[in-house]
């Protein structure tokens, strides 16, 4: 462990004076810029005191034996920082001064606190939580790691320690060390504030370091296919077994709206038949749980039967043989390239289709919410696009309405 800035300083408050009009003295610790406060119980003429000397001035008993004291509280504070060093503990302010209190129970550690949680969450996987959720937080528990590390020097800190200027940091140590965009060090920024919230629910912290901190999402423009140019990979025909099936893949998710790891997932329980003889896909999000409710078109349903008898299928017990998302995506920007689409073609781009075809052909935003696994219409939102045709569309009743 490296070792850590570490000072005390006896000091009076002139403006806090007791009813007998001295000052009570304090002592200062700070270790690594951090700073706790101990009261130890004497006070001194204003006058009497030396600031450069942290003492009282004079020689008579009185302020021999205050200046005793005073040496005796350093003395001690300086033992209990040389305990920890030698056991290799954490050192920081707050430890120090629950020590000096005789607070034998050892402060709730922040990591620690994080791992117990996502042991927790990890036992729950499948039924309060999904796998993406839980690897998110586990994730967050190691960029928080490095960052305490790094700035602190420390391979742990109390939860009685994370500030503002703390949280701050790590948002600034995310998107720099980490390359996050504002988003997704959101995302982690948010996984802290759940554990802030249950160490505040828990009374091992009074105050909520999050209280003056508002996130702001920025919502990026996202890319979409439209109608003619699904059209164009649908009629393009691939020799490569490999560029075939990321195809009919890609092509599925464009009319069902299903995310990648969905897809992937999907089996044919998910699928079934209604009343009506019409099929659907039925099936909780692997991201949130939230039930997907889709129709089947003529085309996925073709799909589904070309892929019903391939081996990786009837290993796994699967509808499609999904490769890997890194390989999906290589091959999709082959795809891309052969089909002459100027596109970043990726497995998500097929979702956003999904949304933006629907809206251009009339269906309701609640239908595509409720098909995508949205509970709230807001989400849909940002991955519906409100498409140039579509507004020509709906302007030609108004320039009929007002033509000269």
């Amino acid at each position: 462990m490296e070792r850590n800035y570490f000072s005390i300083l006896f000091f009076i408050k002139k403006t806090k004076l007791l009813k007998n009009g001295e000052a009570p003295i304090c002592l200062r610790i700070t270790v690594n810029g951090k700073r706790a406060e101990i009261q130890i119980k004497r006070s001194v003429e204003v006058k009497k005191w030396n600031n450069t000397k942290e003492c009282a001035i004079g020689k008579d008993s009185k302020t021999l034996e205050l200046n005793h004291y005073l040496e005796t509280v350093r003395t001690r504070v300086l033992r209990i920082h040389r305990e920890l060093e030698q056991d290799n503990k954490p050192i920081t302010a707050e430890i120090l001064k629950q020590r000096y209190y005789g607070e034998n129970e050892t402060p709730k550690m922040l990591l620690e606190v994080f791992k117990e949680h996502n042991q927790k969450c990890h036992a729950l996987i499948g039924k309060d939580y999904v796998l993406g959720t839980v690897l998110r937080y586990e994730r967050t528990a190691r960029y928080l790691s490095e960052y305490i590390k790094e700035n602190y020097h420390l391979s742990d800190v109390p939860i009685k320690e994370v500030d503002y200027s703390f949280i701050q940091n790590f948002e600034y140590f995310v998107k720099t060390t980490k390359n996050c965009e504002q988003n997704a060090a959101i995302k982690y920024l948010k996984n802290l504030r759940h554990i802030i919230k249950i160490a505040l629910v828990s009374q091992w912290i009074n105050t909520d370091p999050f209280a003056e901190i508002h996130f702001k999402q920025t919502h990026p423009n996202r890319d979409f296919l439209l109608e003619d140019e699904l059209q164009v990979i649908l009629n393009k025909q691939f020799n490569i077994p490999r560029l075939e099936i990321v195809k009919d893949i890609f092509t599925f998710c464009c009319f069902t709206g299903l995310a990648f790891t969905d897809v992937q997932h999907l089996t044919s329980e998910h699928i079934l038949c209604d009343n009506k003889g019409e099929y659907w896909i039925r099936k909780p999000r692997e991201k949130t749980n939230n039930m997907c409710n889709v129709p089947l078109l003529e085309i996925p349903l073709k799909l589904i039967e070309k892929y019903k008898h391939h081996p990786i299928c009837e290993k796994k017990n699967v509808v499609f043989p999904v490769p890997t998302n890194q390989k999906m995506n290589s091959y999709l920007k082959e795809i891309a390239d052969l089909c002459g689409i100027k596109k970043n073609l990726t497995t998500h781009i097929a979702r956003h289709s999904f949304a933006c075809i629907a809206l251009a052909n009339k269906v309701s935003m609640e239908s595509i919410a409720k098909m995508l696994g949205h509970t709230d219409i807001k989400t849909t939102k940002i991955y519906a696009k409100v498409l140039d045709r579509t507004i020509s569309e709906e302007m030609q009743i108004l320039r009929q309405k007002f033509a000269v």
